[in-house]
């Protein structure tokens, strides 16, 4: 039996099918609807021209087979960027923008056909629409691999980061989204330090949801820049910069959290004894713990091994004291003065001890249905929770 679809196709009186019939006259009314808006945006007409970049940018937002049909409308909506008509710009910047989204030959081909130099002078437009789009623009274009290093090398950091300060919401989300792209490629870093990113990085983080794929940038673009001392130095001497980290580290999406916890682990491993005090002062305790217990793969491995730089002493003391996570945490809460924290951190450590030994007693269930029980022996884990 047929599909459903397959069962509603019915023969015409010429013989074919009413669907074919329909998807000829599809095929043919969307090559008709191409070919005269590509006749249009090639015009030297302006008026025409803008009625072609709207109705690209309507036929692009949802397919990926437009945006092939119209990789020929690349140069000429690039041209009309250079027009005084703030309509005509607008119009092809969102057709553009339209075309780069999943496409990596037309991010290519809007690059090569010299759209960067007026995005990035739109970027400094005091009018704010042109603003938004043109750091739309950027985000988009820059998550190609092959657009980064020309991005990187039109100077356009610094413009970013004053985007992150002083732009619309939308903006300064997109402007942090396309520097944290940019990050990535090689040597760009060091370049992205110098505009002095992390004030105005941590000043959207306080204000953005933690759940937010905003934040999640954030903190990976913070994650990276601690890597350098220069980065480092700059989220400790912002205020708040490393309760902003922490909160995220709380609260946060599981990459954000994970983001985050790598961020104070590189500092705290990079200068443990520079950055010991300054995350212990912000209450970091309680989502370690969480983390060890919630966390994903990489920020339970992380979160422990934050956790035994934390404490006084770094290594295993003796070998009568294990060097337990529990064992590292009630070192820890010991050193908390804040009796809100320490409350939580100690209510957070017995739930970290029940999965502890809720995990050994599964273990000791999936053992029993292949073992005798003469084979069975409790494991000195459990002895030892199921003993205090």
């Amino acid at each position: 039996m047929g599909s459903e679809g397959e069962n509603s196709v019915q023969l015409n009186s010429t013989g074919a099918t009413d669907g074919m019939f329909d998807g000829d006259i599809r095929r043919t009314t969307s090559s008709s609807a191409v070919q005269q808006t590509l006749f249009l945006i090639h015009s030297d007409d302006l008026t025409l021209k803008v009625q072609a970049a709207k109705e690209i940018r309507r036929l692009t937002k949802t397919s990926q087979r437009y945006r092939r049909h119209f990789s020929n409308a690349v140069k000429p909506l690039v041209d009309m960027l250079r027009s005084e008509s703030f309509e005509s710009n607008e119009a092809a910047l969102l057709a553009l923008l339209n075309l780069a989204v999943k496409d990596e030959g037309n991010k290519i081909s809007i690059i090569n056909a010299g759209a960067l130099e007026p995005i990035i002078g739109f970027l400094q437009s005091e009018n704010a629409t042109l603003q938004d789009h043109a750091t739309a623009s950027l985000l988009t274009l820059s998550a190609s691999p092959a657009t980064k290093p020309i991005i990187s090398a039109s100077g356009v950091f610094p413009l970013l980061v004053e985007i992150i300060r002083h732009g619309s919401s939308q903006a300064k989300a997109d402007a942090v989204m396309a520097l944290s792209n940019l990050s990535t490629y090689q040597d760009n870093l060091l370049l992205v330090l110098r505009a002095q990113p992390i004030p105005s990085t941590v000043s959207l983080l306080k204000s953005c949801k933690k759940s937010s794929k905003t934040t999640e940038r954030c903190t990976a673009l913070i994650e990276s820049l601690v890597c350098y001392e220069e980065g480092r130095n700059a989220l400790i001497s912002e205020d708040g910069g490393v309760l902003a980290v922490v909160e995220v580290l709380e609260s946060g999406s599981p990459q954000s959290r994970e983001h985050a916890v790598g961020a104070l682990l590189t500092m705290c491993q990079s200068d443990r004894s520079k950055y010991r005090e300054p995350i212990l002062r912000e209450g970091v305790i309680p989502g370690l713990l969480e983390l060890t217990v919630q966390g994903t793969a990489k920020s339970r491995t992380k979160a422990q091994t934050l956790l035994r730089l934390l404490r006084d002493a770094p290594y295993p003391r003796s070998e009568l004291e294990p060097d337990t996570l529990e064992n590292i945490v009630s070192n820890l809460i010991s050193q908390i003065d804040c009796e809100e924290q320490s409350g939580k951190a100690k209510e957070m450590l017995a739930e970290m001890v029940q999965v502890s030994m809720e995990q050994s007693l599964r273990h000791l269930q999936q053992r029993a249905l292949v073992c005798t029980p003469a084979d069975l022996s409790v494991p000195s884990c459990v002895s030892k929770i199921t003993s205090k």
